[in-house]
């Protein structure tokens, strides 16, 4: 991975194959604000197609928060779409034009963890509040330390989140009572409860605890081929939203010229043998 310098985030290579994604405002306890989502997205659409990167740790800087949400300051600043001017878009289709715009662009910054290519495992610590779980719900794997403090903080400003959390946390969990329970009232959950329902897959008790684990499920991930996790994190995330057949039929089609690969004939090699094998960049 060609060394890039951002604003926001720290992106690293400590090991082969795994890039670590750090939010990288721990003064402002990784507050989000336009240019830190902005930037988001070109980080994930480089490492989409890096092909020296199989997997993506994501993480916050600092001791208290993974992220505390969408920056206040921010958006109690005149000027913002939450606080127009006065003299700002006076005719209302006019100014809803430009709200689209903006909602268009957050959300494709949020996607954009969803749409990369290689699987991304989201360690989250402290203050996960807000906008936050939209982040983390477009992951393909949550896990978190003991003291990590979850809302969907939205409605608390006088809005539905159109960004990905509603969209996404319904099928992430089991319990759709208990995504009306949260969303709708903005209140605070902890690990447990989020492990409970499954929000995160497990829960460890410090913020190191939970990245070494973070690094060994990317380990593992890096280890087999690529092709084949990468059709996998593909194949469910298409599936998801489509019936089973509408699934079948496509995973079978694409399956077609994927099987293909030399990485399965080394994979058997490898189980057969007993030996690590060794897989080319995609």
């Amino acid at each position: 991975m060609a060394e890039t310098r951002y604003t926001s985030f720290q992106v690293t290579m400590p090991e082969p194959w795994i890039a670590h994604v750090e939010i990288n405002r721990p003064e402002k306890l990784n507050a989000l604000s336009p240019d830190v989502w902005q930037e988001l997205r070109t980080v994930f659409d480089r490492l989409s197609t890096d092909p020296s990167v199989r997997s993506v740790v994501f993480s916050g800087a600092g001791e208290k928060a993974f992220s505390v949400g969408i920056d206040l300051k921010w958006v109690s600043k005149e000027g913002s779409p939450f606080v127009p001017r006065p003299d700002e878009y006076v005719d209302p289709a006019r100014r809803a034009a430009a709200l689209r715009q903006f909602g268009i662009e957050f959300q494709e910054s949020i996607n954009s963890i969803e749409k990369c290519g290689k699987p991304v495992i989201c360690v989250l610590h402290g203050f996960a509040l807000g906008v936050t779980a939209d982040f983390c719900s477009a992951a393909d794997i949550r896990i978190c330390s003991k003291d990590t403090i979850f809302c969907v903080k939205e409605v608390d400003i006088g809005i539905a989140s159109d960004v990905g959390i509603l969209a996404r946390l319904p099928k992430v969990v089991g319990s759709y009572t208990w995504v009306k329970d949260v969303t709708m009232t903005g209140r605070n959950f902890g690990a447990d409860e989020a492990h409970r329902v499954g929000f995160v897959s497990s829960v460890f008790p410090t913020k190191e605890d939970a990245l070494v684990e973070g690094f060994r499920i990317a380990r593992n991930l890096s280890e087999k081929s690529p092709v084949a996790v990468q059709t996998v994190k593909h194949f469910l995330d298409y599936s998801r939203d489509r019936t089973v057949a509408d699934g079948l039929q496509y995973q079978l089609a694409y399956n077609t010229a994927v099987v293909q690969t030399n990485d399965v004939p080394e994979a058997i090699k490898a189980l057969v043998s007993k030996k690590k094998p060794t897989f080319e960049k995609l």
